[in-house]
């Protein structure tokens, strides 16, 4: 009964994914009909012009959907599945339902370290400066979060939290420090500015290769995981006591997150709340165990995604809003609403 439950919530939200995908292709200043954009992809997809099949293509039509708004929706989904796969992977780590990759202070690494690369001129002669520094920004601070906060293998979640913000607030801080000083250069200033508070614009096909062979790498990483993240769920006395090498699962695991956060965040800026949000809704979807969770968080964290952004595009009075900031409008809320339900749960 459960895995015929866990098929129709999967094949739902498989189909809920195509259908906004397609949807945000059609949407946007420049609207596309539907049997336009059914035709457009059949030419993409076979690499020929299907001329008149449902109806007549002007150049403009196939060039909007192929180089623009295509390769957004992709990098949307892509990065929405990626940060809810790390927070999923991290709140099953440290066993807290409030580790997330903003919430722990990756993020924010991973955004000084592109910063960095900006403003020393680096992401621009080369193509990779950007989601290495960002990589060794959260990988860093994802280290430095878990060393402080973890005594004798366990990590409190009151200790966790201290060292995310404190942490995170450092590399806020220095971020803010490099702003400064680029201001003085008006370009590489305004770039670091726009890109800090998330978006997709400007986005193409080379991001999409960029991300994409790093999320489906870190995917087959992170499911291979599965079992062991359930033992983890009971405690690492038991998880040991079973075989688990919890050093082992956690340095790779760990790895694995900051290397989907640092290249997301390289892509798509500041994308704040969705690693904290999705795993819960998928939870009380699917429940805890990992082999029904990390699918199913991937899948719903890419439509959250693809929707934010098609919120901002469709409607030409919130155009200048950045992503980040609707993100971070949507979960804030829930973060408050999860720490005020933990500290039920401490008290009771």
């Amino acid at each position: 009964m459960k895995t015929l439950y866990f098929n129709v919530i999967a094949f739902v939200a498989i189909t809920v994914l195509v259908v906004v995908l397609l949807g945000a292709m059609m949407i946007g200043p420049s609207h596309i009909e539907s049997l336009a954009l059914v035709q457009i992809l059949l030419n993409i997809i076979f690499e020929t012009q299907f001329a008149g099949v449902f109806v007549d293509i002007a150049n403009w039509q196939q060039t909007v959907v192929y180089q623009v708004r295509l390769p957004r929706v992709i990098i949307a989904a892509l990065v929405g599945a990626s940060l809810s796969l790390s927070g999923a992977v991290l709140q099953g780590l440290f066993r807290n339902p409030l580790a997330s990759p903003s919430i722990l202070g990756v993020s924010s690494g991973a955004s000084l370290g592109a910063i960095i690369a900006i403003f020393l001129g680096l992401a621009a002669s080369n193509m990779w400066s950007l989601p290495l520094f960002a990589f060794i920004g959260a990988g860093v601070t994802l280290l430095f979060v878990y060393s402080i906060a973890t005594h004798r293998g366990h990590a409190p979640i009151g200790t966790l939290l201290l060292s995310g913000v404190a942490v995170g607030s450092f590399n806020v801080a220095m971020s803010s420090l490099i702003i400064a000083l680029a201001m003085q250069q008006w370009e590489v200033g305004r770039t670091i500015v726009f890109w800090t508070m998330g978006g997709l614009d400007g986005r193409g096909w080379y991001h999409v290769l960029l991300l994409l062979p790093v999320f489906l790498s870190s995917l087959v990483v992170i499911l291979s995981y599965k079992r062991d993240l359930d033992i983890l769920l009971v405690g690492e006395v038991h998880a040991n006591a079973v075989g688990v090498d919890v050093v082992r699962v956690r340095k790779h695991l760990l790895l694995v997150t900051a290397l989907l956060t640092g290249c997301s965040v390289s892509i798509a800026g500041g994308i704040g709340f969705i690693g904290l949000v999705v795993p819960h809704i998928t939870r009380l979807l699917v429940g805890p165990h990992h082999r029904r969770l990390l699918p199913i968080t991937a899948l719903l964290g890419a439509i959250i995604l693809v929707l934010a952004d098609l919120l901002i595009r469709g409607n030409a009075s919130y155009a200048s809003i950045p992503l980040g900031v609707v993100t971070g409008a949507m979960g804030a809320p829930f973060f408050l609403f999860l720490l005020l339900k933990q500290r039920k749960i401490m008290q009771g």
